[in-house]
């Protein structure tokens, strides 16, 4: 308390001093004239007013007495009267004085009344509402129930009146409970838009105060304030300070016991990079469990698709050669589905397999148009009118109308409009046969469609998530296991499709077929009558194995009488054309209807 007393003593002596050096540096103007402050200040401003009046200097320093006195007090309140001018000029203002009482209840609300004599316009206080409290926390300062001369819009008050003004209000959050001791803070002056002359705090509390400090200037000034004392009682303590720049503070600290008040400090996340990612026994579970839940998705995927893994790997060493009695497609099985069957996909493959497939078995003919060297090679697609085309599958009934649609030839260039649509419709029909024949329990492309779907949806969640938790808590990592899961399900969604047991058969018995095609030794075994035809009928399934360039070279090489023709049955070449470029003509011929196609955007490219 001697403490107390004695640093308010010295602050004391040091104002005297501050006067009577200031009264020693007087200024002097000639004539031996000594002008007080006032003076001078009514002299400046008589010649300033003159001046924006329009007279000289002359006749403002020869103004009268009493004149010089009351436009002296004119330019003092900042108001000029002009000739002529409805206008006023203002100037910022001050505040003159400002007297707060603090009082720190039980409950650890801060009740705060102040006083405020300002001259000017209503001046506006920014109450501190935020500081810095940790490396990962901000403090927040709650102003509630402003009531007097003043509003709160924000976090500012703005006096109302014209002088003075009164109001109150409360503070939540100004107390911090410390290891053995309360520390109350608060910033009971300032930042007032213009300067504050001279500023009084009185502070109240429940218990008996074990220390103060104060603070004055910038927010985070350690500058102490002009007085800081407190009464014999050890209840009450005051504060001042002189001469507070617009936007400064006075910053009071008391210290009281432990348990004076219930008090404690409000906090607010930070959101910073450094901590939104934190790994920590919460978050490391977390992954260890997404980690689990990825293994056992991937286990249950092995068992969906491990099933064809094996039955192909017992029927296919089998099912692979001539010897075997498996030296033909599985039975009934056209290429169209048997490129369905393999790559869970209606692709663009399938149906140029398809077409090609349906020249081979009478249904059309392909002709080749005859063009010159640097020419676009186009083809004939030709009805054949003794097809018995009710006997196609709904798939291949779909795309022979979509060909011709009510003509009976057209060029493969002129495939566009209606044949785009309805290559929809082909689509949809392969998809319903696989399930017919029993290959799938359900259409693969609604599985992967439904699985793909729950994973995009699961990322854009896990991106939610993600922003969220790493905004208002520490634990954004696990938001990305969210994303990571549903980006692994939108994946793994392709490969959901799990054919049945039958499929997986089928699959099986198309594979040995397929590595027949591709490598077996074509000799003698079949008779030299029957080699086009059956080659021939091979020749879609190569298609859909992308054997083509080997098989149409075997169909190319042998006739039905062992000599070279002009033409196949169900293939017509341009004049002067021989079976000998049929190689070449098929390779171009299944390329160009697969980009044809491909435009219609109805079937995935390969």
């Amino acid at each position: 308390m001697a403490a107390s007393f004695s640093y308010r003593a010295a602050s004391s002596r040091r104002a005297t001093a501050l006067r009577r050096t200031a009264s020693s540096r007087r200024t002097v103007f000639p004539r031996r004239t000594v002008l007080s402050r006032r003076a001078a200040g009514s002299l400046a401003a008589t010649a300033v007013l003159a001046l924006a009046l329009g007279a000289s200097p002359a006749l403002a320093s020869s103004a009268p007495a009493g004149q010089s006195t009351r436009l002296a007090q004119v330019a003092q309140t900042g108001q000029v009267a002009q000739s002529g001018q409805a206008g006023q000029v203002t100037r910022a203002g001050k505040v003159t004085s400002t007297t707060v009482q603090l009082e720190l209840r039980q409950d650890g609300v801060l009740h705060v009344k102040e006083e405020v004599v300002f001259e000017g316009d209503a001046p506006s206080r920014d109450l501190v509402d935020r500081t810095r409290y940790d490396d990962g926390s901000d403090r927040l300062y709650r102003v509630t129930g402003l009531k007097g001369d003043a509003t709160l819009t924000g976090e500012t008050i703005t006096l109302k009146g014209t002088g003075n003004a009164t109001l109150e209000y409360d503070v939540q959050g100004a107390v911090t409970p410390l290891a053995d001791a309360q520390e109350l803070r608060w910033y009971a002056v300032g930042a007032w838009s213009v300067p504050v002359e001279q500023a009084k705090v009185s502070v109240s509390g429940p218990a008996t105060m074990q220390n103060l400090s104060c603070f004055a200037g910038p927010l985070s000034s350690a500058i102490a304030c002009t007085e800081a004392s407190m009464d014999h009682t050890g209840v009450t303590a005051e504060f001042g300070q002189q001469d507070l720049g617009a936007g400064e503070v006075l910053t009071v600290v008391v210290g009281y016991p432990t348990g004076a008040t219930k008090g404690a400090p409000i906090l607010e996340r930070r959101f910073e990079l450094s901590n939104a990612f934190t790994l920590n026994a919460v978050t490391g579970g977390a992954l260890a469990g997404l980690l689990l839940l990825l293994l056992g998705g991937l286990g249950l995927l092995y068992w969906t698709r491990g099933r064809d893994a094996r039955v192909v790997g017992h029927e296919s060493g089998s099912l692979s050669g001539v010897e075997n009695g498996h030296f033909a497609p599985p039975d009934g099985v056209r290429p169209g589905q048997i490129g369905t069957l393999m790559d869970e996909q209606a692709d663009v493959i399938d149906v140029t397999a398809t077409i090609v497939d349906l020249a081979v078995r009478g249904y059309l003919r392909i002709d080749e148009q005859p063009r010159q060297t640097y020419e676009t090679p186009d083809w004939r697609l030709v009805r054949m009118p003794a097809a018995q085309v009710a006997s196609l599958m709904p798939y291949e009934r779909e795309l022979y109308d979509a060909i011709f649609d009510g003509h009976d030839a057209v060029l493969l260039s002129e495939l566009k409009g209606s044949f785009g649509t309805k290559l929809g419709k082909v689509r949809e029909a392969l998809y319903r046969d696989v399930v017919t024949q029993g290959w799938f329990a359900r259409r693969p492309d609604t599985v992967r469609t439904r699985w793909t779907t729950i994973g995009v949806v699961l990322t854009g969640l896990g991106v939610l998530a993600t922003v969220a938790l790493a905004w208002f808590t520490t634990y954004g990592v696990l938001g990305l296991a969210l994303i990571i899961a549903g980006a692994a399900l939108a994946v793994g969604g392709q490969y959901m499709p799990a054919k049945t047991a039958k499929g997986a058969g089928a699959l099986a018995h198309t594979l040995g077929f397929r590595e027949y095609l591709a490598g077996a030794d074509i000799g003698g075994d079949v008779p030299v009558a029957q080699r086009v035809e059956l080659f021939s009928r091979y020749l879609p399934y190569a298609v859909i194995f992308d054997s083509v360039d080997r098989w149409a070279r075997v169909v190319s090489s042998v006739t039905g009488n062992g000599q070279q023709a002009d033409h196949l049955y169900w293939y017509h070449g341009p004049a002067e054309w021989d079976l000998s470029r049929f190689a070449d003509s098929m390779r171009t011929f299944t390329m160009t209807t697969s980009g044809a196609i491909s435009t219609t955007r109805q079937f995935r490219s390969l």
